[in-house]
């Protein structure tokens, strides 16, 4: 029987357009815990019925009965007044505080992967020690696939942050070593690796075993098992993130060839059925030519049964009215590759705010991101490209601050913070501060 990927044909001229695209991009990654039950269950609800749900959640749980949302809201207006009705004091605190912290943050945010501090006017000193974990886990996949390329990309950072062991596990099943995967880790540097996977590994290194040594942070994809071992361990350890099916985002302006696009939508979809390719473009005759490209190329990829349910299931093919609107759509999507084939990549570039790696220009396949290029593969997924990050060398450092406040500092902040402890009900703060004022 022939194969047929046939992605949705959506355009944003259709008025249910926007439901659409939503249906489109919903995924879930179920978990039996009873309390992960109930809160997904919460999740759904307020997704689905919104304001309602809310409120009625608000009624049960904290017994706060109003009658719509918009009472539950804290006007600008309202919190303007509550500043003005607290002492002066109190005011002149907050104020300082908000000074002082920001000016820290702003430092912080200047700084690079490096220890830096700083002295103010007063003589106190501000910083932050930046020191590499003392070991790391990483994950590799070795079940239907090896990965080296996920040794490379979890280890090296993991290495360069100057984390003290770098221990690795991987599955391999019926005892099928990859040799390309040990290869890697010895590239790679990797201190110890286990020829275990699954939640079990992920166990091993969260708690620590009689061989297997307890890790501060874990990294490196997995299946649904994994992922949920690693969601359940966060707090004993850190990690990484909770990734979902693998994605790819093609914006284009119809000058690269089809067949091109094409095939960076297999790449994706060629990972798991529950990939999600989509291509975003103004030009309906590309969108004719991309789907004839597909048709044709189909027939001769090894995964095409994998690929086919994927563009199936979850790809889409969508009609903008512009560039402008498709890189809209792109930021409202966050997707974890984000391909802008176009001749002038660098006049869209600036207006996409939210993707794990943007590839820029036709020459410029995602697959030379994930082996090759430089930047981490390890990236966000399922939209949360909003607020994460790719890994790197920071996610396998942490930063203490430093404080060293002087004699002179000690009273003028002294005095601040005596004033906000009392505010609070914090008598012995309040004291401790004081006990330091001349």
């Amino acid at each position: 029987m022939k194969l047929i990927a046939a992605p949705a044909r959506l355009s944003t001229a259709d008025a249910t357009f926007d439901a659409q695209l939503t249906a489109r991009l919903h995924w879930s990654a179920d978990t039996d815990a009873a309390i992960e039950k109930v809160v997904a269950d919460i999740l759904v609800d307020v997704q689905r019925r919104g304001d309602t749900a809310v409120l009625e959640y608000t009624r049960r749980f904290d017994h706060l009965d109003v009658a719509s949302l918009q009472a539950l809201e804290l006007t600008q207006a309202e919190l303007k007044a509550a500043f003005d009705a607290i002492p002066n004091a109190q005011r002149e605190a907050l104020q300082a505080a908000a000074v002082r912290v920001r000016s820290y943050h702003e430092a912080q945010k200047k700084a690079s992967g490096e220890s830096w501090q700083y002295r103010d006017t007063d003589g106190t000193l501000l910083g932050q020690k930046v020191t590499p974990l003392d070991r790391a886990g990483i994950y590799v996949p070795g079940g239907r696939a090896a990965y080296p390329s996920s040794v490379l990309m979890n280890a090296i950072p993991a290495h360069v942050a100057g984390v003290g062991e770098i221990i690795m596990v991987v599955p391999t099943p019926r005892g099928e070593k990859n040799a390309l995967v040990l290869a890697a880790a010895y590239v790679a540097g990797v201190t110890r690796a286990f020829t275990i996977g699954g939640a079990q590994a992920v166990a091993a290194l969260a708690y620590g075993t009689q061989t297997v040594p307890k890790v501060d942070k874990i990294t490196g994809p997995g299946n649904a098992y994994v992922a949920s071992a690693k969601k359940r361990v966060f707090g004993t350890v850190g990690i990484d993130m909770i990734a979902g099916p693998s994605e790819i985002l093609v914006l284009a302006d119809g000058s690269t060839p089809a067949d091109w696009v094409a095939m960076d939508l297999f790449s994706q979809a060629e990972h798991d059925e529950l990939a999600q390719s989509i291509l975003l473009c103004p030009d309906a005759d590309y969108l004719d030519a991309v789907q004839a490209a597909i048709n044709r190329l189909l027939p001769g990829m090894p995964r095409a049964e994998i690929i086919a349910k994927s563009l199936n299931g979850r790809g889409a093919l969508i009609q903008t009215r512009s560039m402008e609107e498709a890189c809209a759509i792109s930021n409202r999507i966050a997707p974890e590759h984000l391909e802008v084939s176009s001749r002038d990549p660098h006049r869209w570039e600036p207006l996409l705010k939210h993707a794990g790696a943007i590839f820029l220009g036709a020459y410029t396949s995602e697959s030379l991101g994930d082996y090759c290029a430089g930047p981490n593969h390890v990236l966000p997924t399922s939209g949360t490209a909003r607020f994460s990050s790719p890994l790197g060398v920071y996610d396998f450092q942490k930063r203490s601050s430093l404080i060293e406040v002087s004699e002179a500092g000690a009273q003028s902040l002294g005095k601040i913070a005596a004033e906000l402890a009392y505010g609070e009900g914090l008598q012995a703060h309040a004291r401790a501060a004081e006990m330091r004022l001349k």
